[in-house]
C-alpha cells in the first residue's frame, strides 16, 4: 500500500520518466541473462567447431555479434537511465518539497509550539528529503527481484531442483536484512531529539554573529564535545546493529555460497557425462551468480526502501494535519473599533492561564501602550490580536464582529506587526528587506523614501558600498563581486521598522521594536509615528519616553489587566504602573 502511494505521487510528478524507468527495470534485469545465454551458446558452438562441426563456426560468429549488440544496448541504456534518474529526481523533489513547505506554512499557529507536531515534521522531512530517490530505489527493487526470479526460472529450465536449492539459499538473507532494517528504523524514530539537538548545535556554531560569545564564554570545545556525544549516541548505535548481525549475515552468505558450489559441481558432472553441452557451465555459473546478486541487491534495495517507507507514515500524518482555514467576512474598510471582552487564554497542553479576563477598547486613531513586567502576557495578547491564536474564552470584536468570523487574511492586510525578534532577511538586499513589507503591490519609491526617513535608516544605508542594493550578510556576494556587510542590532531594528512603515497599514502593533536603538533616535522615530493621526498604534515598551505619549495605557500583571489610564493618571495613582517605571520617573 505504501509503495503504491509513493508510485502514485511520483507518477503524478513525472509520468513519462516513471514509465520509462519501469521499462528500464525489466531491461536491467533481463538483458544480462539474455547476454549470458548467448555467451553460453557461443562457448558451446566453439567447442562443437573444435570437435569438427563445420557449421558451428558460423553459429559462433552470429552469437558473438548478437552478444556485442546486446552489450552496446546495455551501455546505451545505462547512459539514458542516468539521465532519467536525474530528471525524475528533480521533478519529484520539486513537487514534494514545494507541497511540504506550503503545507507547513499553512498549519494552525499553535502547532508551531506543539512538540508532537514538530517531531512528526522532523521525521516527515527525513522522508521528503529522500523521496525523489525512493521511486528510483523501488525501480531497483523491481529490477533486482526480476533478476532473482529470472535466474531461478533459468536454472529451473536446466534442473528444477537447482532452482529450489537456490530459492532456499536466499530466503535466510532476506529475513535477516528485514530484521536489521526494522531495528534501524525504530532507532531512527526514537532519536529525533538527539539529531535535532546536534543539528542546532552545528548551525549555531557556524553563525558568525555567535562567534564572540562562544569564544569569550569558552563554549567552543564544550559544544564540540556535546555534538560528538550526540553523534555517537545516534550513529554508533546504528553501527552496533550492524555488528550484532555480522554472524547471521555470515551464515546466510555461507548458505548462498554453498548453493552456488553445489550448482556448479552438478553442472560439471553433467558436462563430463555429456548430459549437458560445454557452454552450460558458463550459463549456469552466470545465472547462479546473477540470481544470487539479484537476491543480495534485492535485500539491500529493500533495506533502503524499507527505512524510507517506514517514515512514509510520519510524512502522511504530517501532510494530513489540517491547514488554517481562512473563512468568514472579508474586511473592506479600516476598522473603527477593536475591543476585547473577558478574553482568557492558555497555551495548548498547558494549565497555566496566561491571560485572565482581559477587557480593552481601542478606537481608530488611538495610540495604545501595553506595559507590564516580563511574563505578564503582553506578547501573548499580540498573538491573539493578530488572530494567530484564539481565546479559550471571551471574544475579540472588530467593529462588532467576532474576529473568528472574519477572513483572517483580510484582517492581516490591516496590520503592521513588528517585534523585537523581527526577521532578518540576510539573503536579500537592503532594498528588498524594506520592500518585503508589502510584496502584494509593485515597488513604490515614494513609500520607500518615507519608510527610510521615518525609521532613520537613510544615513547608514547610503554609506553601504552599493547603498540600498547591498547584501546584508558577509557570506553573500553580488554578481560584481561586492560582498555583503553585517549590520548592528540597532541597524537591523531600524530596517525592520522601515519595512513596517513601508507597509502603510492603518493598524500598527509594535512589540519592543526599538530595544537596540538609542533613546534619542527612538524618540524621533516615534515622533514620526505618533504624528500620523490616521493610524491606530498599539505599543509594547519598557521605555517611559515612548509609553507616556500614548492616549491610553493598559497595565498587565500575571495575565490580568490591573490598571488603565493616561500616564498622568497612572503616576498619580502610584500603583503597578508607578512601581514599574519608578526608576525612570
Amino acid at each position: 500500500m505504501a509503495i503504491g502511494r509513493v508510485a502514485k505521487l511520483t507518477f503524478k510528478a513525472a509520468p513519462g520518466a516513471v514509465i520509462v524507468q519501469i521499462i528500464g527495470a525489466f531491461i536491467d534485469a533481463i538483458l544480462p541473462i539474455v547476454t549470458t545465454f548467448f555467451a553460453a551458446l557461443t562457448t558451446t558452438a566453439l567447442a562443437q567447431a573444435f570437435a569438427g562441426d563445420e557449421t558451428a563456426g558460423a553459429r559462433a560468429i552470429s552469437y558473438v555479434i548478437i552478444t556485442a549488440v546486446l552489450g552496446v544496448v546495455m551501455t546505451a541504456w545505462s547512459s539514458i537511465s542516468q539521465y532519467l534518474e536525474k530528471a525524475l529526481g528533480y521533478r519529484v523533489e520539486a513537487a514534494v518539497s514545494d507541497r511540504m513547505y506550503e503545507h507547513f506554512l499553512k498549519l494552525d499557529f499553535w502547532r508551531y509550539d506543539d512538540k508532537q507536531t514538530i517531531d512528526t515534521y522532523d521525521r516527515a522531512q527525513q522522508f521528503a528529503r529522500f523521496f525523489p530517490y525512493v521511486f528510483s530505489r523501488l525501480a531497483n527493487v523491481v529490477s533486482q527481484f526480476i533478476a532473482l526470479i529470472a535466474g531461478l526460472v533459468a536454472l529451473i529450465l536446466v534442473s528444477w531442483w537447482l532452482g529450489l536449492i537456490l530459492l532456499a539459499a536466499v530466503i535466510p538473507g532476506i529475513i535477516i536484512q528485514f530484521k536489521l532494517s526494522r531495528a534501524q528504523t525504530a532507532h531512527w524514530n526514537s532519536n529525533v531529539e538527539t539529531r535535532r539537538s546536534r543539528s542546532m548545535i552545528e548551525w549555531d556554531m557556524l553563525q558568525p554573529t555567535h562567534m564572540a560569545e562562544l569564544r569569550v564564554y569558552g563554549l567552543v570545545r564544550y559544544l564540540l564535545d556535546m555534538r560528538m556525544k550526540l553523534r555517537d549516541k545516534d550513529e554508533k548505535k546504528q553501527i552496533e546493529f550492524e555488528r550484532q548481525f555480522i554472524l547471521k549475515r555470515l551464515g546466510a552468505n555461507t548458505i548462498e555460497a554453498a548453493a552456488e558450489v553445489v550448482a556448479l559441481l552438478w553442472t560439471v558432472t553433467q558436462i563430463i557425462g555429456q548430459a549437458l553441452p560445454v557452454g552450460q557451465f558458463i550459463y549456469v555459473q552466470q545465472v547462479v551468480s546473477r540470481a544470487l546478486g539479484g537476491a543480495t541487491g534485492f535485500v539491500r534495495a529493500i533495506n533502503s526502501v524499507d527505512e524510507d517507507l517506514a517514515n512514509l507514515v510520519d510524512y502522511q500524518s504530517f501532510m494530513e494535519l489540517p491547514e488554517t482555514e481562512s473563512v468568514g467576512n472579508v474586511l473592506r474598510d479600516t476598522p473603527k473599533r477593536v475591543s476585547l471582552h473577558d478574553v482568557s487564554f492558555r497555551y495548548p497542553e498547558s494549565d497555566v492561564l496566561v491571560l485572565d479576563r482581559i477587557n480593552m477598547d481601542i478606537q481608530r486613531g488611538q495610540h495604545i501602550a501595553i506595559v507590564g513586567e516580563n511574563g505578564a502576557g503582553k506578547t501573548t495578547l499580540v498573538k491573539l490580536l493578530t488572530g494567530l491564536y484564539q481565546p479559550n474564552s471571551g471574544s475579540i470584536m472588530i467593529d462588532g464582529t467576532a474576529l473568528t468570523d472574519i477572513d483572517v487574511r483580510s484582517w492581516h492586510k490591516q496590520l503592521g506587526v513588528l517585534s523585537q525578534s523581527a526577521m532578518r532577511y540576510t539573503f536579500a538586499t537592503a532594498r528588498n528587506n524594506i520592500y518585503f513589507g508589502d510584496v502584494g503591490q509593485k515597488f513604490d519609491q515614494k513609500r520607500f523614501d518615507m519608510a527610510v526617513d521615518w525609521s532613520e535608516s537613510r544615513k547608514f544605508l547610503e554609506k553601504l558600498p552599493k547603498s540600498y542594493d547591498n547584501y546584508l550578510m558577509p557570506w553573500m556576494e553580488d554578481e560584481d563581486g561586492n560582498k555583503g556587510v553585517e549590520l548592528s542590532g540597532g541597524q537591523w531594528q531600524r530596517l525592520a521598522l522601515a519595512r513596517n512603515f513601508y507597509r502603510t497599514s492603518p493598524i500598527i502593533i509594535l512589540d519592543e521594536p526599538t530595544s537596540a536603538i538609542d533613546a534619542l533616535a527612538e524618540s524621533r522615530i516615534f515622533k514620526h509615528l505618533f504624528g500620523a493621526k490616521d493610524k491606530t498604534i498599539i505599543t509594547i515598551s519598557h521605555r517611559l519616553t515612548t509609553v507616556k505619549k500614548a492616549d491610553v495605557i493598559y497595565v498587565l500583571s500575571d495575565g490580568k489587566l490591573v490598571e488603565q489610564g493616561t500616564h498622568k493618571e497612572l503616576v498619580e495613582a502610584k500603583g503597578e504602573y508607578f512601581r514599574i517605571f519608578e526608576s525612570q520617573l
